[in-house]
């Protein structure tokens, strides 16, 4: 296993295994048990899939996740038949401004189970894949910091930041002498404003399951545009 002097994880085929060894959770270990592909294997070549959190704030260590969505996609299609969503008892609050944003009222929540009900199915879900996700600090954090909480064990997987990917396109991207001396502002790599640059349609935002499949085809445009189906999965992974 390597990990850079940022800690980055380097050889995360390695690193699960080691994970499954020192975890105590057996839903936990059967996950990284499932390991991942090797780092040089070809994009055309995965199975993902992307996830997506509705949570009743922005911080992992004081908000909860009160909405999931995922569908498996490839880079040749997106299985929407085998998509899930669940709403999720919070362990806070709903807050107002939360709300206004979501959509998710107290009453949407009504009998909704815990995360702890169906972690057992979200993870078989993720194992083995290659989870995709827009803006990773929600999805990996909020899941880490709810297992914590919930078993006393958090949890790690690779992902593929589609918003990551799009900040590094934009800043690669030469600036023109109009640009410059107007002082443009980069391009928004927000979910939806990034769709719009690849041509994709515009769906109604901040619902779980409707951004993961957002989130799946926005992959898809960006490995057409800028990668190719023949990029190793270490070129996008983090």
């Amino acid at each position: 296993m390597r990990i850079n002097n940022n800690q980055e994880i380097l050889n995360w085929k390695a690193y699960l295994k080691i994970k499954a060894q020192e975890s105590k959770d057996r839903r936990l270990i059967h996950f990284y048990n499932a390991g991942t592909y090797h780092e040089e294997v070809k994009v055309k070549n995965i199975e993902f899939v992307a996830l997506d959190f509705e949570t009743t704030g922005l911080d992992a260590n004081q908000n909860s996740i009160i909405s999931i969505g995922l569908v498996p996609f490839t880079l040749e299609r997106i299985a929407c038949r085998m998509a899930k969503h669940w709403f999720i008892t919070p362990e806070d609050k709903l807050k107002e401004d939360s709300i206004i944003i979501h959509g998710i009222t107290h009453s949407a929540l009504k009998g909704a189970p815990d995360l702890l009900r169906i972690l057992e199915q979200l993870l078989d879900e993720l194992a083995g894949k290659i989870v995709v996700v827009h803006y990773r600090r929600i999805e990996r954090d909020f899941f880490d910091a709810a297992l914590k909480s919930l078993i006393n064990e958090g949890i790690v997987f690779p992902v593929v930041d589609t918003m990551q990917l799009e900040a590094n396109i934009q800043q690669a991207r030469p600036r023109s002498l109009v640009d410059w001396f107007k002082n443009k502002r980069p391009n928004s790599i927000r979910l939806a404003n990034t769709r719009l640059r690849y041509n994709l349609p515009t769906y109604p935002p901040h619902d779980a399951l409707t951004d993961a499949i957002a989130t799946a085809e926005l992959l898809q445009a960006q490995i057409y545009h800028h990668f190719g189906p023949e990029t190793p999965i270490k070129n996008l992974w983090l």
